[in-house]
């Protein structure tokens, strides 16, 4: 396989041929005249064929020169285009921000981390990738993502967790309901209830599973929604009752439109925190926003 042409060479020659001096090139890249003409020498050497023609002080360039100057030009030209793009990757703020997050975190932690963010880093193309932790990890993994704002993965991973808040799991359901008329939840009654949960797939989803278990009891009639939103606008109407962070309903607890109520004496807790893989430098921006997220979350807590 032959060898690449050498880049300086291509400059040296492209700009011979638009002063046709070799004075004049050698003057312009503050090099001697005898340096420009080895240099054209090594290059006819290079490609095997005579690329300039001599008349006197002038240099005009054979039909083999005015092939290859098509071709060094376009390659003059992507190199200063490369150059010129990786230089504003390192300018302050000019960077692309790729994050994983759950819709949970998506409706309740990004929005004010990333309109602090954008005051900082204004000139950052960020992208959000929605998933609950597992699809984060696989995300991570095939590197699609920088960062995933989720729950603390259950298996040990060659991923970093920086816990932001841990939260704590509670009954939540209409002010109608006879466990919130009476204050209590009453455990007899557990397995006869109607439940909306947030999806099969999810972390929140195994741990409930994984509680209720322990404790020997069955949520026997089950409706999964992979929609916040929704989960609390059916409980409010009475159509069930659901297992939340009571953070999620904060709006919907200060109105009253939802009662909270714990599980029982043993508390169901989950750490939530940022994902990214172990030992890798982070950037200026992925640190920022890292910092404004407990920023944030400390809010939440």
């Amino acid at each position: 396989m032959s060898q690449p042409l050498d880049s300086r060479q291509l400059r040296a020659f492209s700009i011979l041929a638009r002063t046709a001096s070799f004075t004049t090139t050698a003057k312009e890249l503050h090099l001697s005249q005898s340096a420009i003409s080895h240099s054209m020498k090594a290059l006819e050497q290079e490609i095997g064929c005579r690329l300039l023609d001599r008349m006197g002080k002038t240099v005009v360039l054979t039909q083999a020169g005015e092939q290859l100057l098509v071709h060094a030009q376009k390659i003059l030209t992507e190199m200063e285009s490369a150059r010129s793009h990786l230089g504003h990757l390192g300018k302050w703020g000019s960077s692309r921000l790729r994050i994983g997050a759950s819709t949970t975190a998506c409706q309740h932690v990004l929005p004010a981390v990333l309109r602090e963010f954008k005051e900082s880093f204004p000139a950052c193309a960020i992208s959000i990738e929605p998933g609950d932790t597992p699809e984060m990890i696989d995300a991570l993994r095939a590197h699609r993502i920088d960062l995933a704002v989720n729950l603390e993965p259950r298996r040990e991973e060659p991923l970093e967790f920086r816990p932001l808040f841990t939260d704590e799991l509670l009954f939540l359901l209409s002010p109608l309901h006879p466990w919130a008329r009476a204050g209590r939840v009453t455990r007899a009654e557990i397995t006869s209830q109607h439940y909306i949960l947030y999806g099969k797939g999810s972390y929140t989803f195994q741990m409930i599973e994984a509680y209720f278990r322990e404790e020997q009891i069955v949520l026997h009639s089950l409706l999964d929604l992979g929609d916040m939103e929704a989960i609390k606008e059916l409980v409010k109407l009475g159509l069930g009752v659901s297992i939340l962070a009571p953070w999620i309903a904060r709006k919907e607890l200060e109105e009253k439109s939802l009662v909270a109520l714990p599980l029982g004496k043993r508390k169901l807790k989950r750490r939530w925190g940022v994902l990214h893989w172990r030992a890798r430098r982070l950037s200026l921006a992925e640190e920022t926003f890292i910092g404004l997220c407990e920023s944030v979350c400390a809010r939440i807590r």
